[in-house]
């Protein structure tokens, strides 16, 4: 496997599908799922890093090649990012740097590159497409006719309740997405992970898997939760700033069109002025 960045901390999805000692049969079976192919040697699998490119610290996707497609498995368990067409160009632009040489670019003969494929597993609470693709183009400012420049990224949503043929071919996503059903509720609380945990391994969920690795993938989960709720607090941080800079330049405008104080206008905001020279100071460096 190429080498990583050891900063990361890996999801479970990550671990079943891309380090567990099981984890090249399980993607075998996946990727036969996924393309209707029968292949039965694991050996086709061959991983690539990804950097930091996709996530930064911690890493939610797998890539791989087989044979002549190079693959992109990335999960979801919030709100699916409408960007990852774009994060997969990034991606896949450095790979295909990597790997063609610059002699090889001006070479006269067509060159051939390995078949890039972009998907996503959906595994969040909010009501998703079953399935759904997210294109480069949507975030084009203009819409031409014939687009230039595409990349499509296929959206799975893998909840047990959407009942995806890919689950249907898959065992071992369908299990996974019982567990990650099983256990989204308790990832806060350590002892009622434990507790979960144990019933999926009773009842055959993941069984062989959480057997050998409960207390790793406790803390994995633990991990995932820490991870959600730090981008939920970005979020939420980015609302307010743009909530607080929408608040000055009313302000700001107020003053300059309508002459009026710049206490007057908070009043008529019914906002106190000495927030707004908080706020003011506060964003005048940024």
């Amino acid at each position: 496997m190429a080498k990583e960045n050891r900063e990361h901390k890996d999801s479970v999805f990550a671990d079943l599908f891309g380090k567990d000692e099981t984890a090249k049969e399980n993607l075998l079976e996946l990727y036969n799922a996924l393309y209707d192919e029968k292949d039965t040697d694991p050996e086709v699998i061959k991983w690539i890093g990804l950097e930091d490119v996709l996530f930064k610290n911690f890493r939610n996707d797998v890539a791989f090649t087989v044979r002549n497609r190079k693959i992109i498995l990335s999960e979801h368990q919030s709100t699916v990012n409408p960007n990852m067409p774009l994060r997969d160009l990034f991606y896949v632009a450095r790979e295909y740097e990597k790997i063609i040489s610059v002699r090889v670019r001006y070479r006269k003969k067509l060159v051939k590159i390995p078949t890039p494929e972009f998907i996503v597993f959906y595994n969040g609470t909010e009501n998703y497409p079953t399935e759904q693709v997210l294109k480069l183009s949507d975030a084009f400012f203009d819409q031409p006719e014939k687009v230039s420049l595409e990349l499509n990224v296929r959206v799975i949503n893998i909840n047990p309740e959407k009942h995806h043929e890919v689950l249907k071919k898959c065992k071992i996503l369908q299990e996974y997405s019982l567990f990650v059903e099983a256990t989204r509720k308790y990832r806060e609380d350590e002892k009622q992970l434990e507790k979960t945990v144990k019933e999926c391994i009773n009842k055959g969920i993941l069984a062989d898997y959480l057997l050998r690795k409960s207390s790793e993938v406790i803390n994995m989960l633990m991990a995932e939760y820490d991870y959600e709720m730090d981008i939920e607090v970005q979020r939420e941080e980015a609302a307010q700033e743009a909530a607080d800079r929408k608040f000055i330049e009313y302000v700001d405008k107020a003053v300059k069109n309508f002459h009026i104080s710049a206490e007057e206008a908070c009043e008529k905001l019914e906002e106190s002025y000495e927030r707004y020279l908080e706020l003011k100071k506060l964003y005048s460096g940024k």
